[in-house]
């Protein structure tokens, strides 16, 4: 039986089984997950989807999101990593501690906001455990046949994983260990705007900061990112506004220290997240009417000035009213 991309938007959550965890590189710690009843096919995914992971039950479970590195054509297993921080809120803590092969771990997803647009040349600039969507997106580069190459940073070779997978491409891939070399020289990178390529860069927020800096000539599309940690409101005020929900029928008041989300939730409006910091997608809801002000790390330029969807756990209004498909 397939469990079908439909049945889970719609219900959003599956049991998967740990079928295999190995270590990928020091602090990195890989899980192989497979649908519980043997013969299921999961969902097929794209490059740069992510799933929610549920660690642990009742009121004090986690929810964490992790990129799908696996094989996309591999429908019986979903393969993701998870860097050991020493920052950890818990979720790390906990995938590399307490999770085992045979334990069950509930699942929501996939869901993709960081596709691989179609295009003859790519750049790909990963750092530490932001390799992780760019693998299978090299995948279909070489698979479409696009000229495409990987610089890849991390803070000494025993920390960077899947150095295996990525062997067999020979010079396409760059390692710049910083012990060894130093940072990624992006002024050499991104120094010139190359025609026809696009630039597909994940990993810490200050790798992301400086590249999205030196893409400052590119074409504005050219550039894509996918952060793991929320962006800074910018000093931004909040401000109470009323948002409409017009499939329930409600008119609510979003005070100056609530989001919209926890206001619905306080209201009994059946909505859903997992991150809070807007950069998972759970709660993206369409905006039928009113203006946005976005504070998520998810939507592009284009998508924000379409002013057509919101993550609710963030962002806000900049007038005095939004209505919403809720």
């Amino acid at each position: 039986m397939t469990i079908s991309a439909e049945t889970v938007l719609h219900e959003l959550e599956l049991d998967l089984v740990v079928r295999s965890a190995r270590a990928e590189a020091d602090g990195v710690r890989s899980l192989e997950l497979a649908p519980v009843r043997g013969g299921d096919r999961l969902p097929h995914w794209t490059p740069g989807a992510h799933i929610d992971v549920m660690l642990g039950t009742g009121p004090d479970a986690l929810v964490r999101q992790y990129s799908l590195c696996g094989d996309t054509a591999a429908g019986d297993t979903w393969q993701i990593a998870v860097l050991r921080t020493t920052d950890s809120r818990g979720g790390s803590q906990y995938v590399h501690e307490r999770i085992k092969v045979g334990d069950v771990v509930r699942v929501r997803g996939p869901r993709n906001h960081f596709a691989l647009t179609a295009s003859p040349r790519y750049l790909f600039i990963a750092g530490g455990i932001g390799i992780t969507p760019i693998l299978p997106m090299i995948a279909e580069a070489e698979a479409a046949g696009a000229d495409w190459r990987l610089v890849y940073g991390g803070r000494n070779r025993d920390s960077m994983a899947f150095l295996d997978r990525l062997a067999p491409h020979g010079d396409k891939v760059t390692l710049v260990p910083q012990d060894e070399s130093g940072p990624i020289d992006l002024d050499a990178l991104l120094g010139t705007p190359e025609a026809d390529t696009l630039v597909y860069c994940c990993g810490p927020a200050g790798l992301l900061d400086a590249v999205e800096a030196k893409c400052g000539s590119w074409p504005p599309a050219a550039l894509h990112v996918e952060r793991f940690a929320p962006v800074a409101a910018d000093g931004a005020e909040n401000r109470a506004f009323t948002v409409v929900l017009q499939r329930s029928g409600l008119t609510l008041t979003v005070p100056s220290d609530k989001s919209i989300y926890s206001v619905c939730r306080a209201n009994d409006v059946p909505v859903l997240a997992s991150c809070l910091e807007g950069i998972c997608g759970t709660c993206e809801t369409e905006v039928l009417d009113g203006e946005v002000e976005h504070r998520d790390a998810i939507l592009d330029e284009d998508e924000r000035a379409a002013n057509t969807t919101m993550m609710i756990c963030v962002s806000r209004c900049r007038g005095d009213q939004l209505t919403l498909d809720l």
